[in-house]
C-alpha cells in the first residue's frame, strides 16, 4: 500500500493528482519552486472541497481530514520519504530530464520516478538518470480528480517493480488503468488528436460551427462531452504542444500537423476554461 506520494508541480495536474491522493488517504509532499504557486495551489483545493461538500459529494469532516494530508514542501529533498513520485511539470524534455536527475539525486532508490507526460518519450526522460529501471509514465488524464482512466507507460528499461508500484497507486485512486509501451502520445493522445484533428478540419472547412460538431459527435458518437467542449477544458495551449510533439516525433506527418485555427486561438491568449474564452466563452465568477 501506499502511504506516502510526492508531487513535483503545483499547477492545474499536480494539485489534481494530490487532491485525489489526499481524499484516497494518501499523504502527499506537494513540491514547487514557487512558495507562492503552492499557496494557490491550496486555495484551490480548499475552494473545492467546499463546493464538493456544498454539493452533496463529500462530509465536511472528510475534506478537513484529507486536507491535513498535503503538506507543502519548497526543497526537493523533501519527497525522499515517498514510495513514489509524481511529476507535473511543463511539457518539455529537456525540463523533465535535467528534472529526473534532481529526483533520482534527492530521493532513496526504491522510489519510483513517475512522467504525467501525455506525449513524451518515457525512455528519453530516463536517460537522465543512472536508473532508468525506476523511471514510469502515469499519465493522468484532465481533470485528475474527475476522470477515471491513467496511462501507465513501460519504457524500454522500466521494471516490473516500478509497475506494480504504480498499478497500486492507481487503485488506491480508485481509477481505472491501461499498461502501454513508450510510443509518442501512447494510446490516449493518438486517439484523441485524431478526433480533435478531424474536429478542426471541419471547422475550418466552414462544414458546421463548434457547437453541431460537439453535438452530432455527443448525439450520433455516445462520447460525452465533444472534440471543442473536451479541447477547452483540458486547455488549447496544452493541447497545442502535444500536437505538435507528436508532428515533430512523427516525422512531420500531415495527420499530426496542428491546424492553423488551433494556433491562432493560443496566440491570442484564448486557452479554453481557466482564461475564459477558448472555442465558448464561460464565466469566470462562476
Amino acid at each position: 500500500m501506499i502511504k506516502h506520494l510526492g508531487v513535483v508541480g503545483a499547477g492545474t495536474m499536480g494539485t489534481g493528482i494530490a487532491e485525489a491522493a489526499v481524499l484516497s488517504r494518501i499523504d502527499v509532499a506537494l513540491y514547487d519552486v514557487n512558495g507562492t504557486v503552492l499557496r494557490q495551489a491550496l486555495e484551490r483545493i480548499k475552494a473545492d472541497f467546499k463546493s464538493r461538500v456544498v454539493r452533496g459529494e463529500l462530509k465536511q469532516e472528510e475534506t478537513s481530514e484529507a486536507f491535513t494530508r498535503i503538506h507543502p514542501r519548497t526543497h526537493l529533498s523533501d519527497l525522499s520519504h515517498c514510495e513514489i513520485v509524481a511529476e507535473a511539470v511543463l511539457e518539455d524534455l529537456r525540463v523533465k530530464k535535467d528534472l529526473f536527475k534532481h529526483l533520482e539525486a534527492d530521493t532513496k532508490p526504491s522510489t519510483i520516478l513517475a512522467s504525467t507526460t501525455s506525449s513524451l518519450s518515457i525512455t528519453a526522460i530516463a536517460s537522465a538518470t543512472r536508473s532508468p529501471e525506476r523511471v514510469i509514465g502515469m499519465h493522468f488524464l484532465n481533470p485528475a480528480l474527475g476522470t477515471e482512466l491513467v496511462e501507465i507507460v513501460q519504457g524500454q528499461q522500466t521494471s516490473e517493480t516500478a509497475v506494480r508500484v504504480a498499478r497500486e497507486l492507481v487503485g488506491q485512486l480508485g481509477k481505472k488503468l491501461i499498461v502501454v509501451k513508450d510510443s509518442p502520445g501512447f494510446v490516449v493522445q493518438r486517439v484523441s488528436q485524431a478526433l480533435y484533428g478531424e474536429a478542426l478540419r471541419l471547422l475550418g472547412e466552414n462544414v458546421a460551427a463548434a457547437e453541431e460538431i460537439d453535438r452530432i459527435v455527443k448525439v450520433q458518437g455516445g462520447f460525452g462531452t465533444g472534440p471543442f467542449e473536451r479541447m477547452d477544458a483540458v486547455g488549447l495551449d496544452v493541447l497545442l504542444a502535444t500536437a505538435q510533439s507528436l508532428y515533430d516525433e512523427y516525422g512531420n506527418e500531415a495527420r499530426f500537423r496542428p491546424h492553423a485555427i488551433h494556433k491562432k486561438m493560443v496566440q491570442s491568449g484564448m486557452l479554453g476554461k481557466r482564461t475564459g474564452q477558448g472555442f465558448y466563452r464561460y464565466n469566470q465568477g462562476k
